[in-house]
């Protein structure tokens, strides 16, 4: 459910490390479920500067509007074109074609620092 590969934040952010640059960004299942039905998602523009922390994006679901954060510090190079049209692939398949952008790194450190998958899983039931 929460694949090894990737890092994640407490806002329930992923992100994939990449062989080239920029790294891949989305929402994790448990954020999806949370959320409910993804029917409009808002992404910054191609070329952005984002902060990790801050707002860069919105998905909205039939329950709310969510904000979106910013997982690291860097420019944002592509955003999923696809979820214009698909937004439900956030919900279906939110480690593949539901990603939501990359993110060109200023500091490949920041992402080392977020967490794995086990501690990720450890926030969620930390029984």
């Amino acid at each position: 459910m929460y694949p090894e590969d990737l890092k994640y934040t407490a806002e329930h952010e992923w992100v994939k490390v990449n062989e080239e640059a920029p790294v891949r960004i989305g929402i994790t299942d448990f954020a999806q479920d949370a959320l409910g039905d993804i029917v409009y998602v808002q992404l910054p523009e191609v070329g952005s500067a984002v902060r990790a922390g801050d707002t860069c994006g919105e998905l909205e679901s039939t329950k709310s509007v969510s904000d979106l954060f910013a997982p690291v510090n860097g420019t944002v190079r592509a955003v999923n074109e696809a979820l214009a049209d698909q937004p439900d692939l956030v919900n279906t398949d939110p480690y593949g074609e539901g990603w939501l952008l990359d993110i060109e790194v200023d500091d490949i450190t920041e992402v080392e620092a977020l967490m794995d998958a086990e501690t990720y899983k450890g926030q969620l039931d930390p029984s």
